[in-house]
């Protein structure tokens, strides 16, 4: 036994005193005589990479999250040395590095401090495992807020909450339960008005700690790897989010009925049940893009199966839903049956594709279809292998998108819920253990699932969604909230999840409508439904153990009140499009908390309800039961009340009155929202106008309209619309001019213009400086006029 020694107990351990740096292009690093190195590397003028190794060394730099097909770059970077400390100083900021223990502080131009080390990086040797627990902690100030870290089920400011990221199966999670499905190490500082970002790219265990086991300090730290984390400068908000966007990467556009709406049940089958769904919605007119299969598709839940009993024609079945305008998904699980007559568990043997225990043998697990082996995802031939398994799918039966289930991965009948941590992975050619690897592990199953959908799809987009997910799985992946529970406390949760989302760089998300577990009432269905077609993915999805969960399943009141919100959602595509270009253009999130929004006002630091949807729609879900009317915050500016065209000035909370068929929506004033007539389906409807909402406003508004093919890759090539238009309200005037960008020529040949709030009597219209007649009974009592899409200025003149 050893004792009174450093190595019985070492306890936290730190830097000591700088003995020597060096500069090279981009990066500084800077040496202690205990042989930790800091390599500061500057990516832009507000984005720095801290990284630290205790051991003098490096190991290699690798990372799954960071998008290696972005180019970064700075305009100023200067190197200086005071008594007590080291500056790199760049454009926008100034970092200081002190001599004698490597804390660091971060100021602004003007010396005002952004943020500052308090105990700084330290660590903790792991005997256990080898390797270190890398620790960090900062000062936080007074008032400081913080946003972001993804999927939580908490309050939208994490001030005051301590969370864990490892991504873990957590049937019916409850309001504030940690941890759940998917890790973005990545949070949003605000403070005095300045908004910073951090990003702690580390796939082990990490925990966050928002001052709450200490008032004035934030720590955040891993159970291994290293302390690598980049530091991003706002400071608006905004200008977090977009460069973390950029730095973890964008999507692809996705084909538009995949922003449809969908419909999902654990499980539709036999193949009578799926059609009969199908004729429904078709029955009742209620808009429906996508039906899912779940597992029960498969023979025996073996992946890349048919039930022959349930589905004796599968690619029969497929075209004939797509003649009907539906796509079909089918779910894809991690787990592959132990079967040696099961063609793909057999192929994966003989190449040693699946993963292994640290003493050799396969690792082994019960999920849906009994004993499996798991692919060791991490590995680029099991991704290239895995992704070629698509081809029967995709290219021969027909099937439109994948989704991906169980892959954090969730194993059942173990305590963890997953994986032994002794199981290895090949992580690109950087051997490691699943402690390193769990965090990742379904990112890229998601990963592999997208290349294979994208190769076999083409020409046409792939459509893939994920369970689990890490840091920079937008790249590949929509994803949703899980398996959540038909509560009102979890409609609440919804709405803030996918908020959190949107900003934590993963726009492509929404929640399980109506709820996953147990059974919704009407009530609870109907106001879920008008908060998920908000939701940039929109699906109702339900557990079968607890009943039907389609529109038809509740009473005819709530059936219209559906049909009433998924109209208005397939009306909104073309501002829901827009929105979406907009985010893999900029990486602007699609949806954006109010603090987001107005980070300036301090009312909007602690609201969960109210969000943006795009630019200029601001949402507000009922979210209680027996509700009427809620208190609701409209941000500052004017806004037109949705319903009722009532303009009222923001900047305070109000009572907004609704009936069961609405919630508080309210539209920025100046904005022109572009929308499509209702179609069963995307596609389904040949029109020859597009209509404009223009929302009256004494000044200048700017909005836009993107619009392509709908699918397909031309718009890569410029085939594309962007319309660009500026309102200018006068007194008796207003000025609309459009400017167009791109070579795609839409279908439509007019805009229908819905003059909203103007506040005088139309007595002449210009289109491009020549007068033209109207009709002015009709603009009087109808509201709108028609005009032809080519023109660049339109003025319309008061009386």
């Amino acid at each position: 036994m050893i004792t009174n020694t450093e190595l019985e107990y070492k306890g936290d351990l730190y830097p000591t005193k700088i003995v020597s740096f060096e500069h090279e292009v981009d990066s500084i690093s800077f040496h202690t005589d205990n042989s930790v190195i800091l390599k500061v590397t500057v990516l832009r003028d507000s984005l720095i990479r801290f990284r630290f190794t205790t051991k003098g060394y490096f190991s290699n730099d690798f990372s799954y999250a960071v998008d290696k097909n972005h180019s970064h770059g700075y305009n100023h970077l200067e190197i200086s040395e005071v008594a007590d400390y080291y500056q790199i100083k760049t454009s926008k900021v100034k970092c200081r590095i002190q001599k004698n223990d490597m804390r660091l502080s971060i100021f602004d131009l003007e010396d005002t401090i952004i943020l500052e080390d308090e105990l700084g990086f330290h660590w903790e040797e792991s005997y256990e495992y080898g390797g270190n627990i890398v620790k960090m902690s900062k000062a936080s100030k007074d008032g400081e807020c913080f946003y972001g870290l993804g999927d939580k089920a908490t309050q939208m400011n994490l001030k005051g909450k301590r969370l864990e990221n490892f991504a873990t199966d957590q049937y019916a999670f409850q309001k504030d339960q940690e941890p759940l499905y998917k890790v973005v190490p990545f949070y949003i500082g605000l403070q005095n008005k300045q908004s910073y970002g951090i990003f702690f790219d580390n796939t082990f265990r990490t925990y966050f700690d928002f001052c709450h086991e200490r008032r004035n300090v934030t720590s955040f730290w891993a159970e291994g790897g290293e302390m690598n984390y980049y530091f991003i400068y706002g400071p608006e908000m905004q200008d977090v989010v977009t460069t973390y966007t950029h730095l973890t990467g964008k999507p692809e556009l996705p084909p538009l009925w995949a922003l449809g709406y969908h419909q999902c049940k654990w499980s539709y089958y036999p193949e009578s049940n799926l059609k009969e769904v199908a004729a429904k919605f078709r029955e009742l007119k209620i808009p429906c893009d996508a039906l899912y299969l779940d597992i029960d598709y498969m023979e025996g839940f073996r992946c890349f199966t048919w039930n022959k009993e349930y589905f004796p024609d599968p690619k029969k079945m497929v075209a004939e839903l797509a003649e009907d305008g539906f796509k079909t998904v089918v779910i894809i699980d991690p787990g592959i049956k132990i079967d040696k007559e099961y063609s793909i568990y057999k192929e994966a043997l003989e190449k040693d594709y699946f993963c292994k225990r640290a003493d050799g043998p396969y690792m082994k697990g019960k999920v849906w279809p009994g004993e499996c082996n798991f692919p060791d995802y991490t590995n680029p031939v099991v991704r290239e292998w895995w992704a070629g398994l698509f081809k029967e799918l995709i290219s021969d039966i027909g099937v439109k998108g994948v989704w991906n289930d169980m892959n954090e991965p969730a194993v059942m009948e173990v305590p963890n819920k997953t994986f032994p941590m002794d199981v290895r992975h090949d992580y690109d050619g950087n051997p490691c253990s699943h402690r390193k690897a769990h965090n990742i592990y379904g990112t890229q199953m998601a990963r592999a699932t997208y290349h294979g959908v994208k190769r076999f799809a083409y020409p046409k987009r792939p459509f893939v969604i994920t369970r689990s997910a890490y840091a920079g799985a937008q790249r590949y992946t929509s994803s949703w909230t899980g398996d959540n529970v038909a509560t009102w406390e979890h409609l609440w949760i919804a709405n803030i999840q996918v908020q959190r989302m949107s900003i934590s760089g993963m726009g492509f998300t929404g929640s399980d409508i109506g709820g996953f577990a147990e059974q919704p009432s009407g009530e609870l269905y109907a106001r879920w439904i008008q908060l998920g077609v908000f939701h940039p993915f929109c699906r109702t999805h339900s557990s079968g153990d607890h009943g039907d969960q389609e529109p038809w399943a509740f009473d005819e009141e709530v059936i219209n009140i559906t049909r009433k919100f998924v109209n208005l959602r397939y009306q909104l595509l073309p501002y829901l499009y827009t929105m979406f270009w907009q985010y893999i253009e900029e990486g602007i999130p699609m949806l954006k908390p109010l603090v987001y929004y107005d980070q300036e006002d301090i009312q909007t630091h602690y609201r969960n309800d109210e969000f943006v949807f795009g630019n200029q729609i601001l949402v507000c879900p009922i979210l209680e039961p027996n509700s009427l009317g809620r208190r609701m915050y409209i941000p500052r500016g004017q806004w037109y009340n949705y319903w009722s065209n009532e303009k009222v000035k923001g900047g305070k909370e109000i009572w907004v009155d609704t009936k069961f068929d609405q919630i508080p929506i309210f539209v920025k004033a100046g904005a022109i929202i572009p929308k499509y007539p209702v179609q069963q389906y995307v596609g389904e409807l040949e029109f020859d106008e597009l209509t404009l909402d223009i929302y009256y406003k004494e000044g200048k508004e700017k909005s836009v309209v993107y619009e392509d093919a709908q699918d397909g890759y031309d718009y890569k090539k410029g085939r594309y619309s962007f319309l660009s238009f500026k309102t200018t309200g006068k007194e008796n005037e207003l000025i609309i001019q459009l400017h167009k960008e791109g070579k795609y020529d839409t279908n439509y040949s007019k805009y229908k213009i819905n003059l909203i709030g103007l506040p005088f009597k139309v007595k002449t219209i210009e289109i491009d400086n020549v007068e033209v007649s109207f009709d002015k009974n009709t603009l009087e009592k109808e509201g709108y006029l028609i005009v032809d899409k080519e023109f660049t200025a339109l003025h319309i003149i008061g009386e």
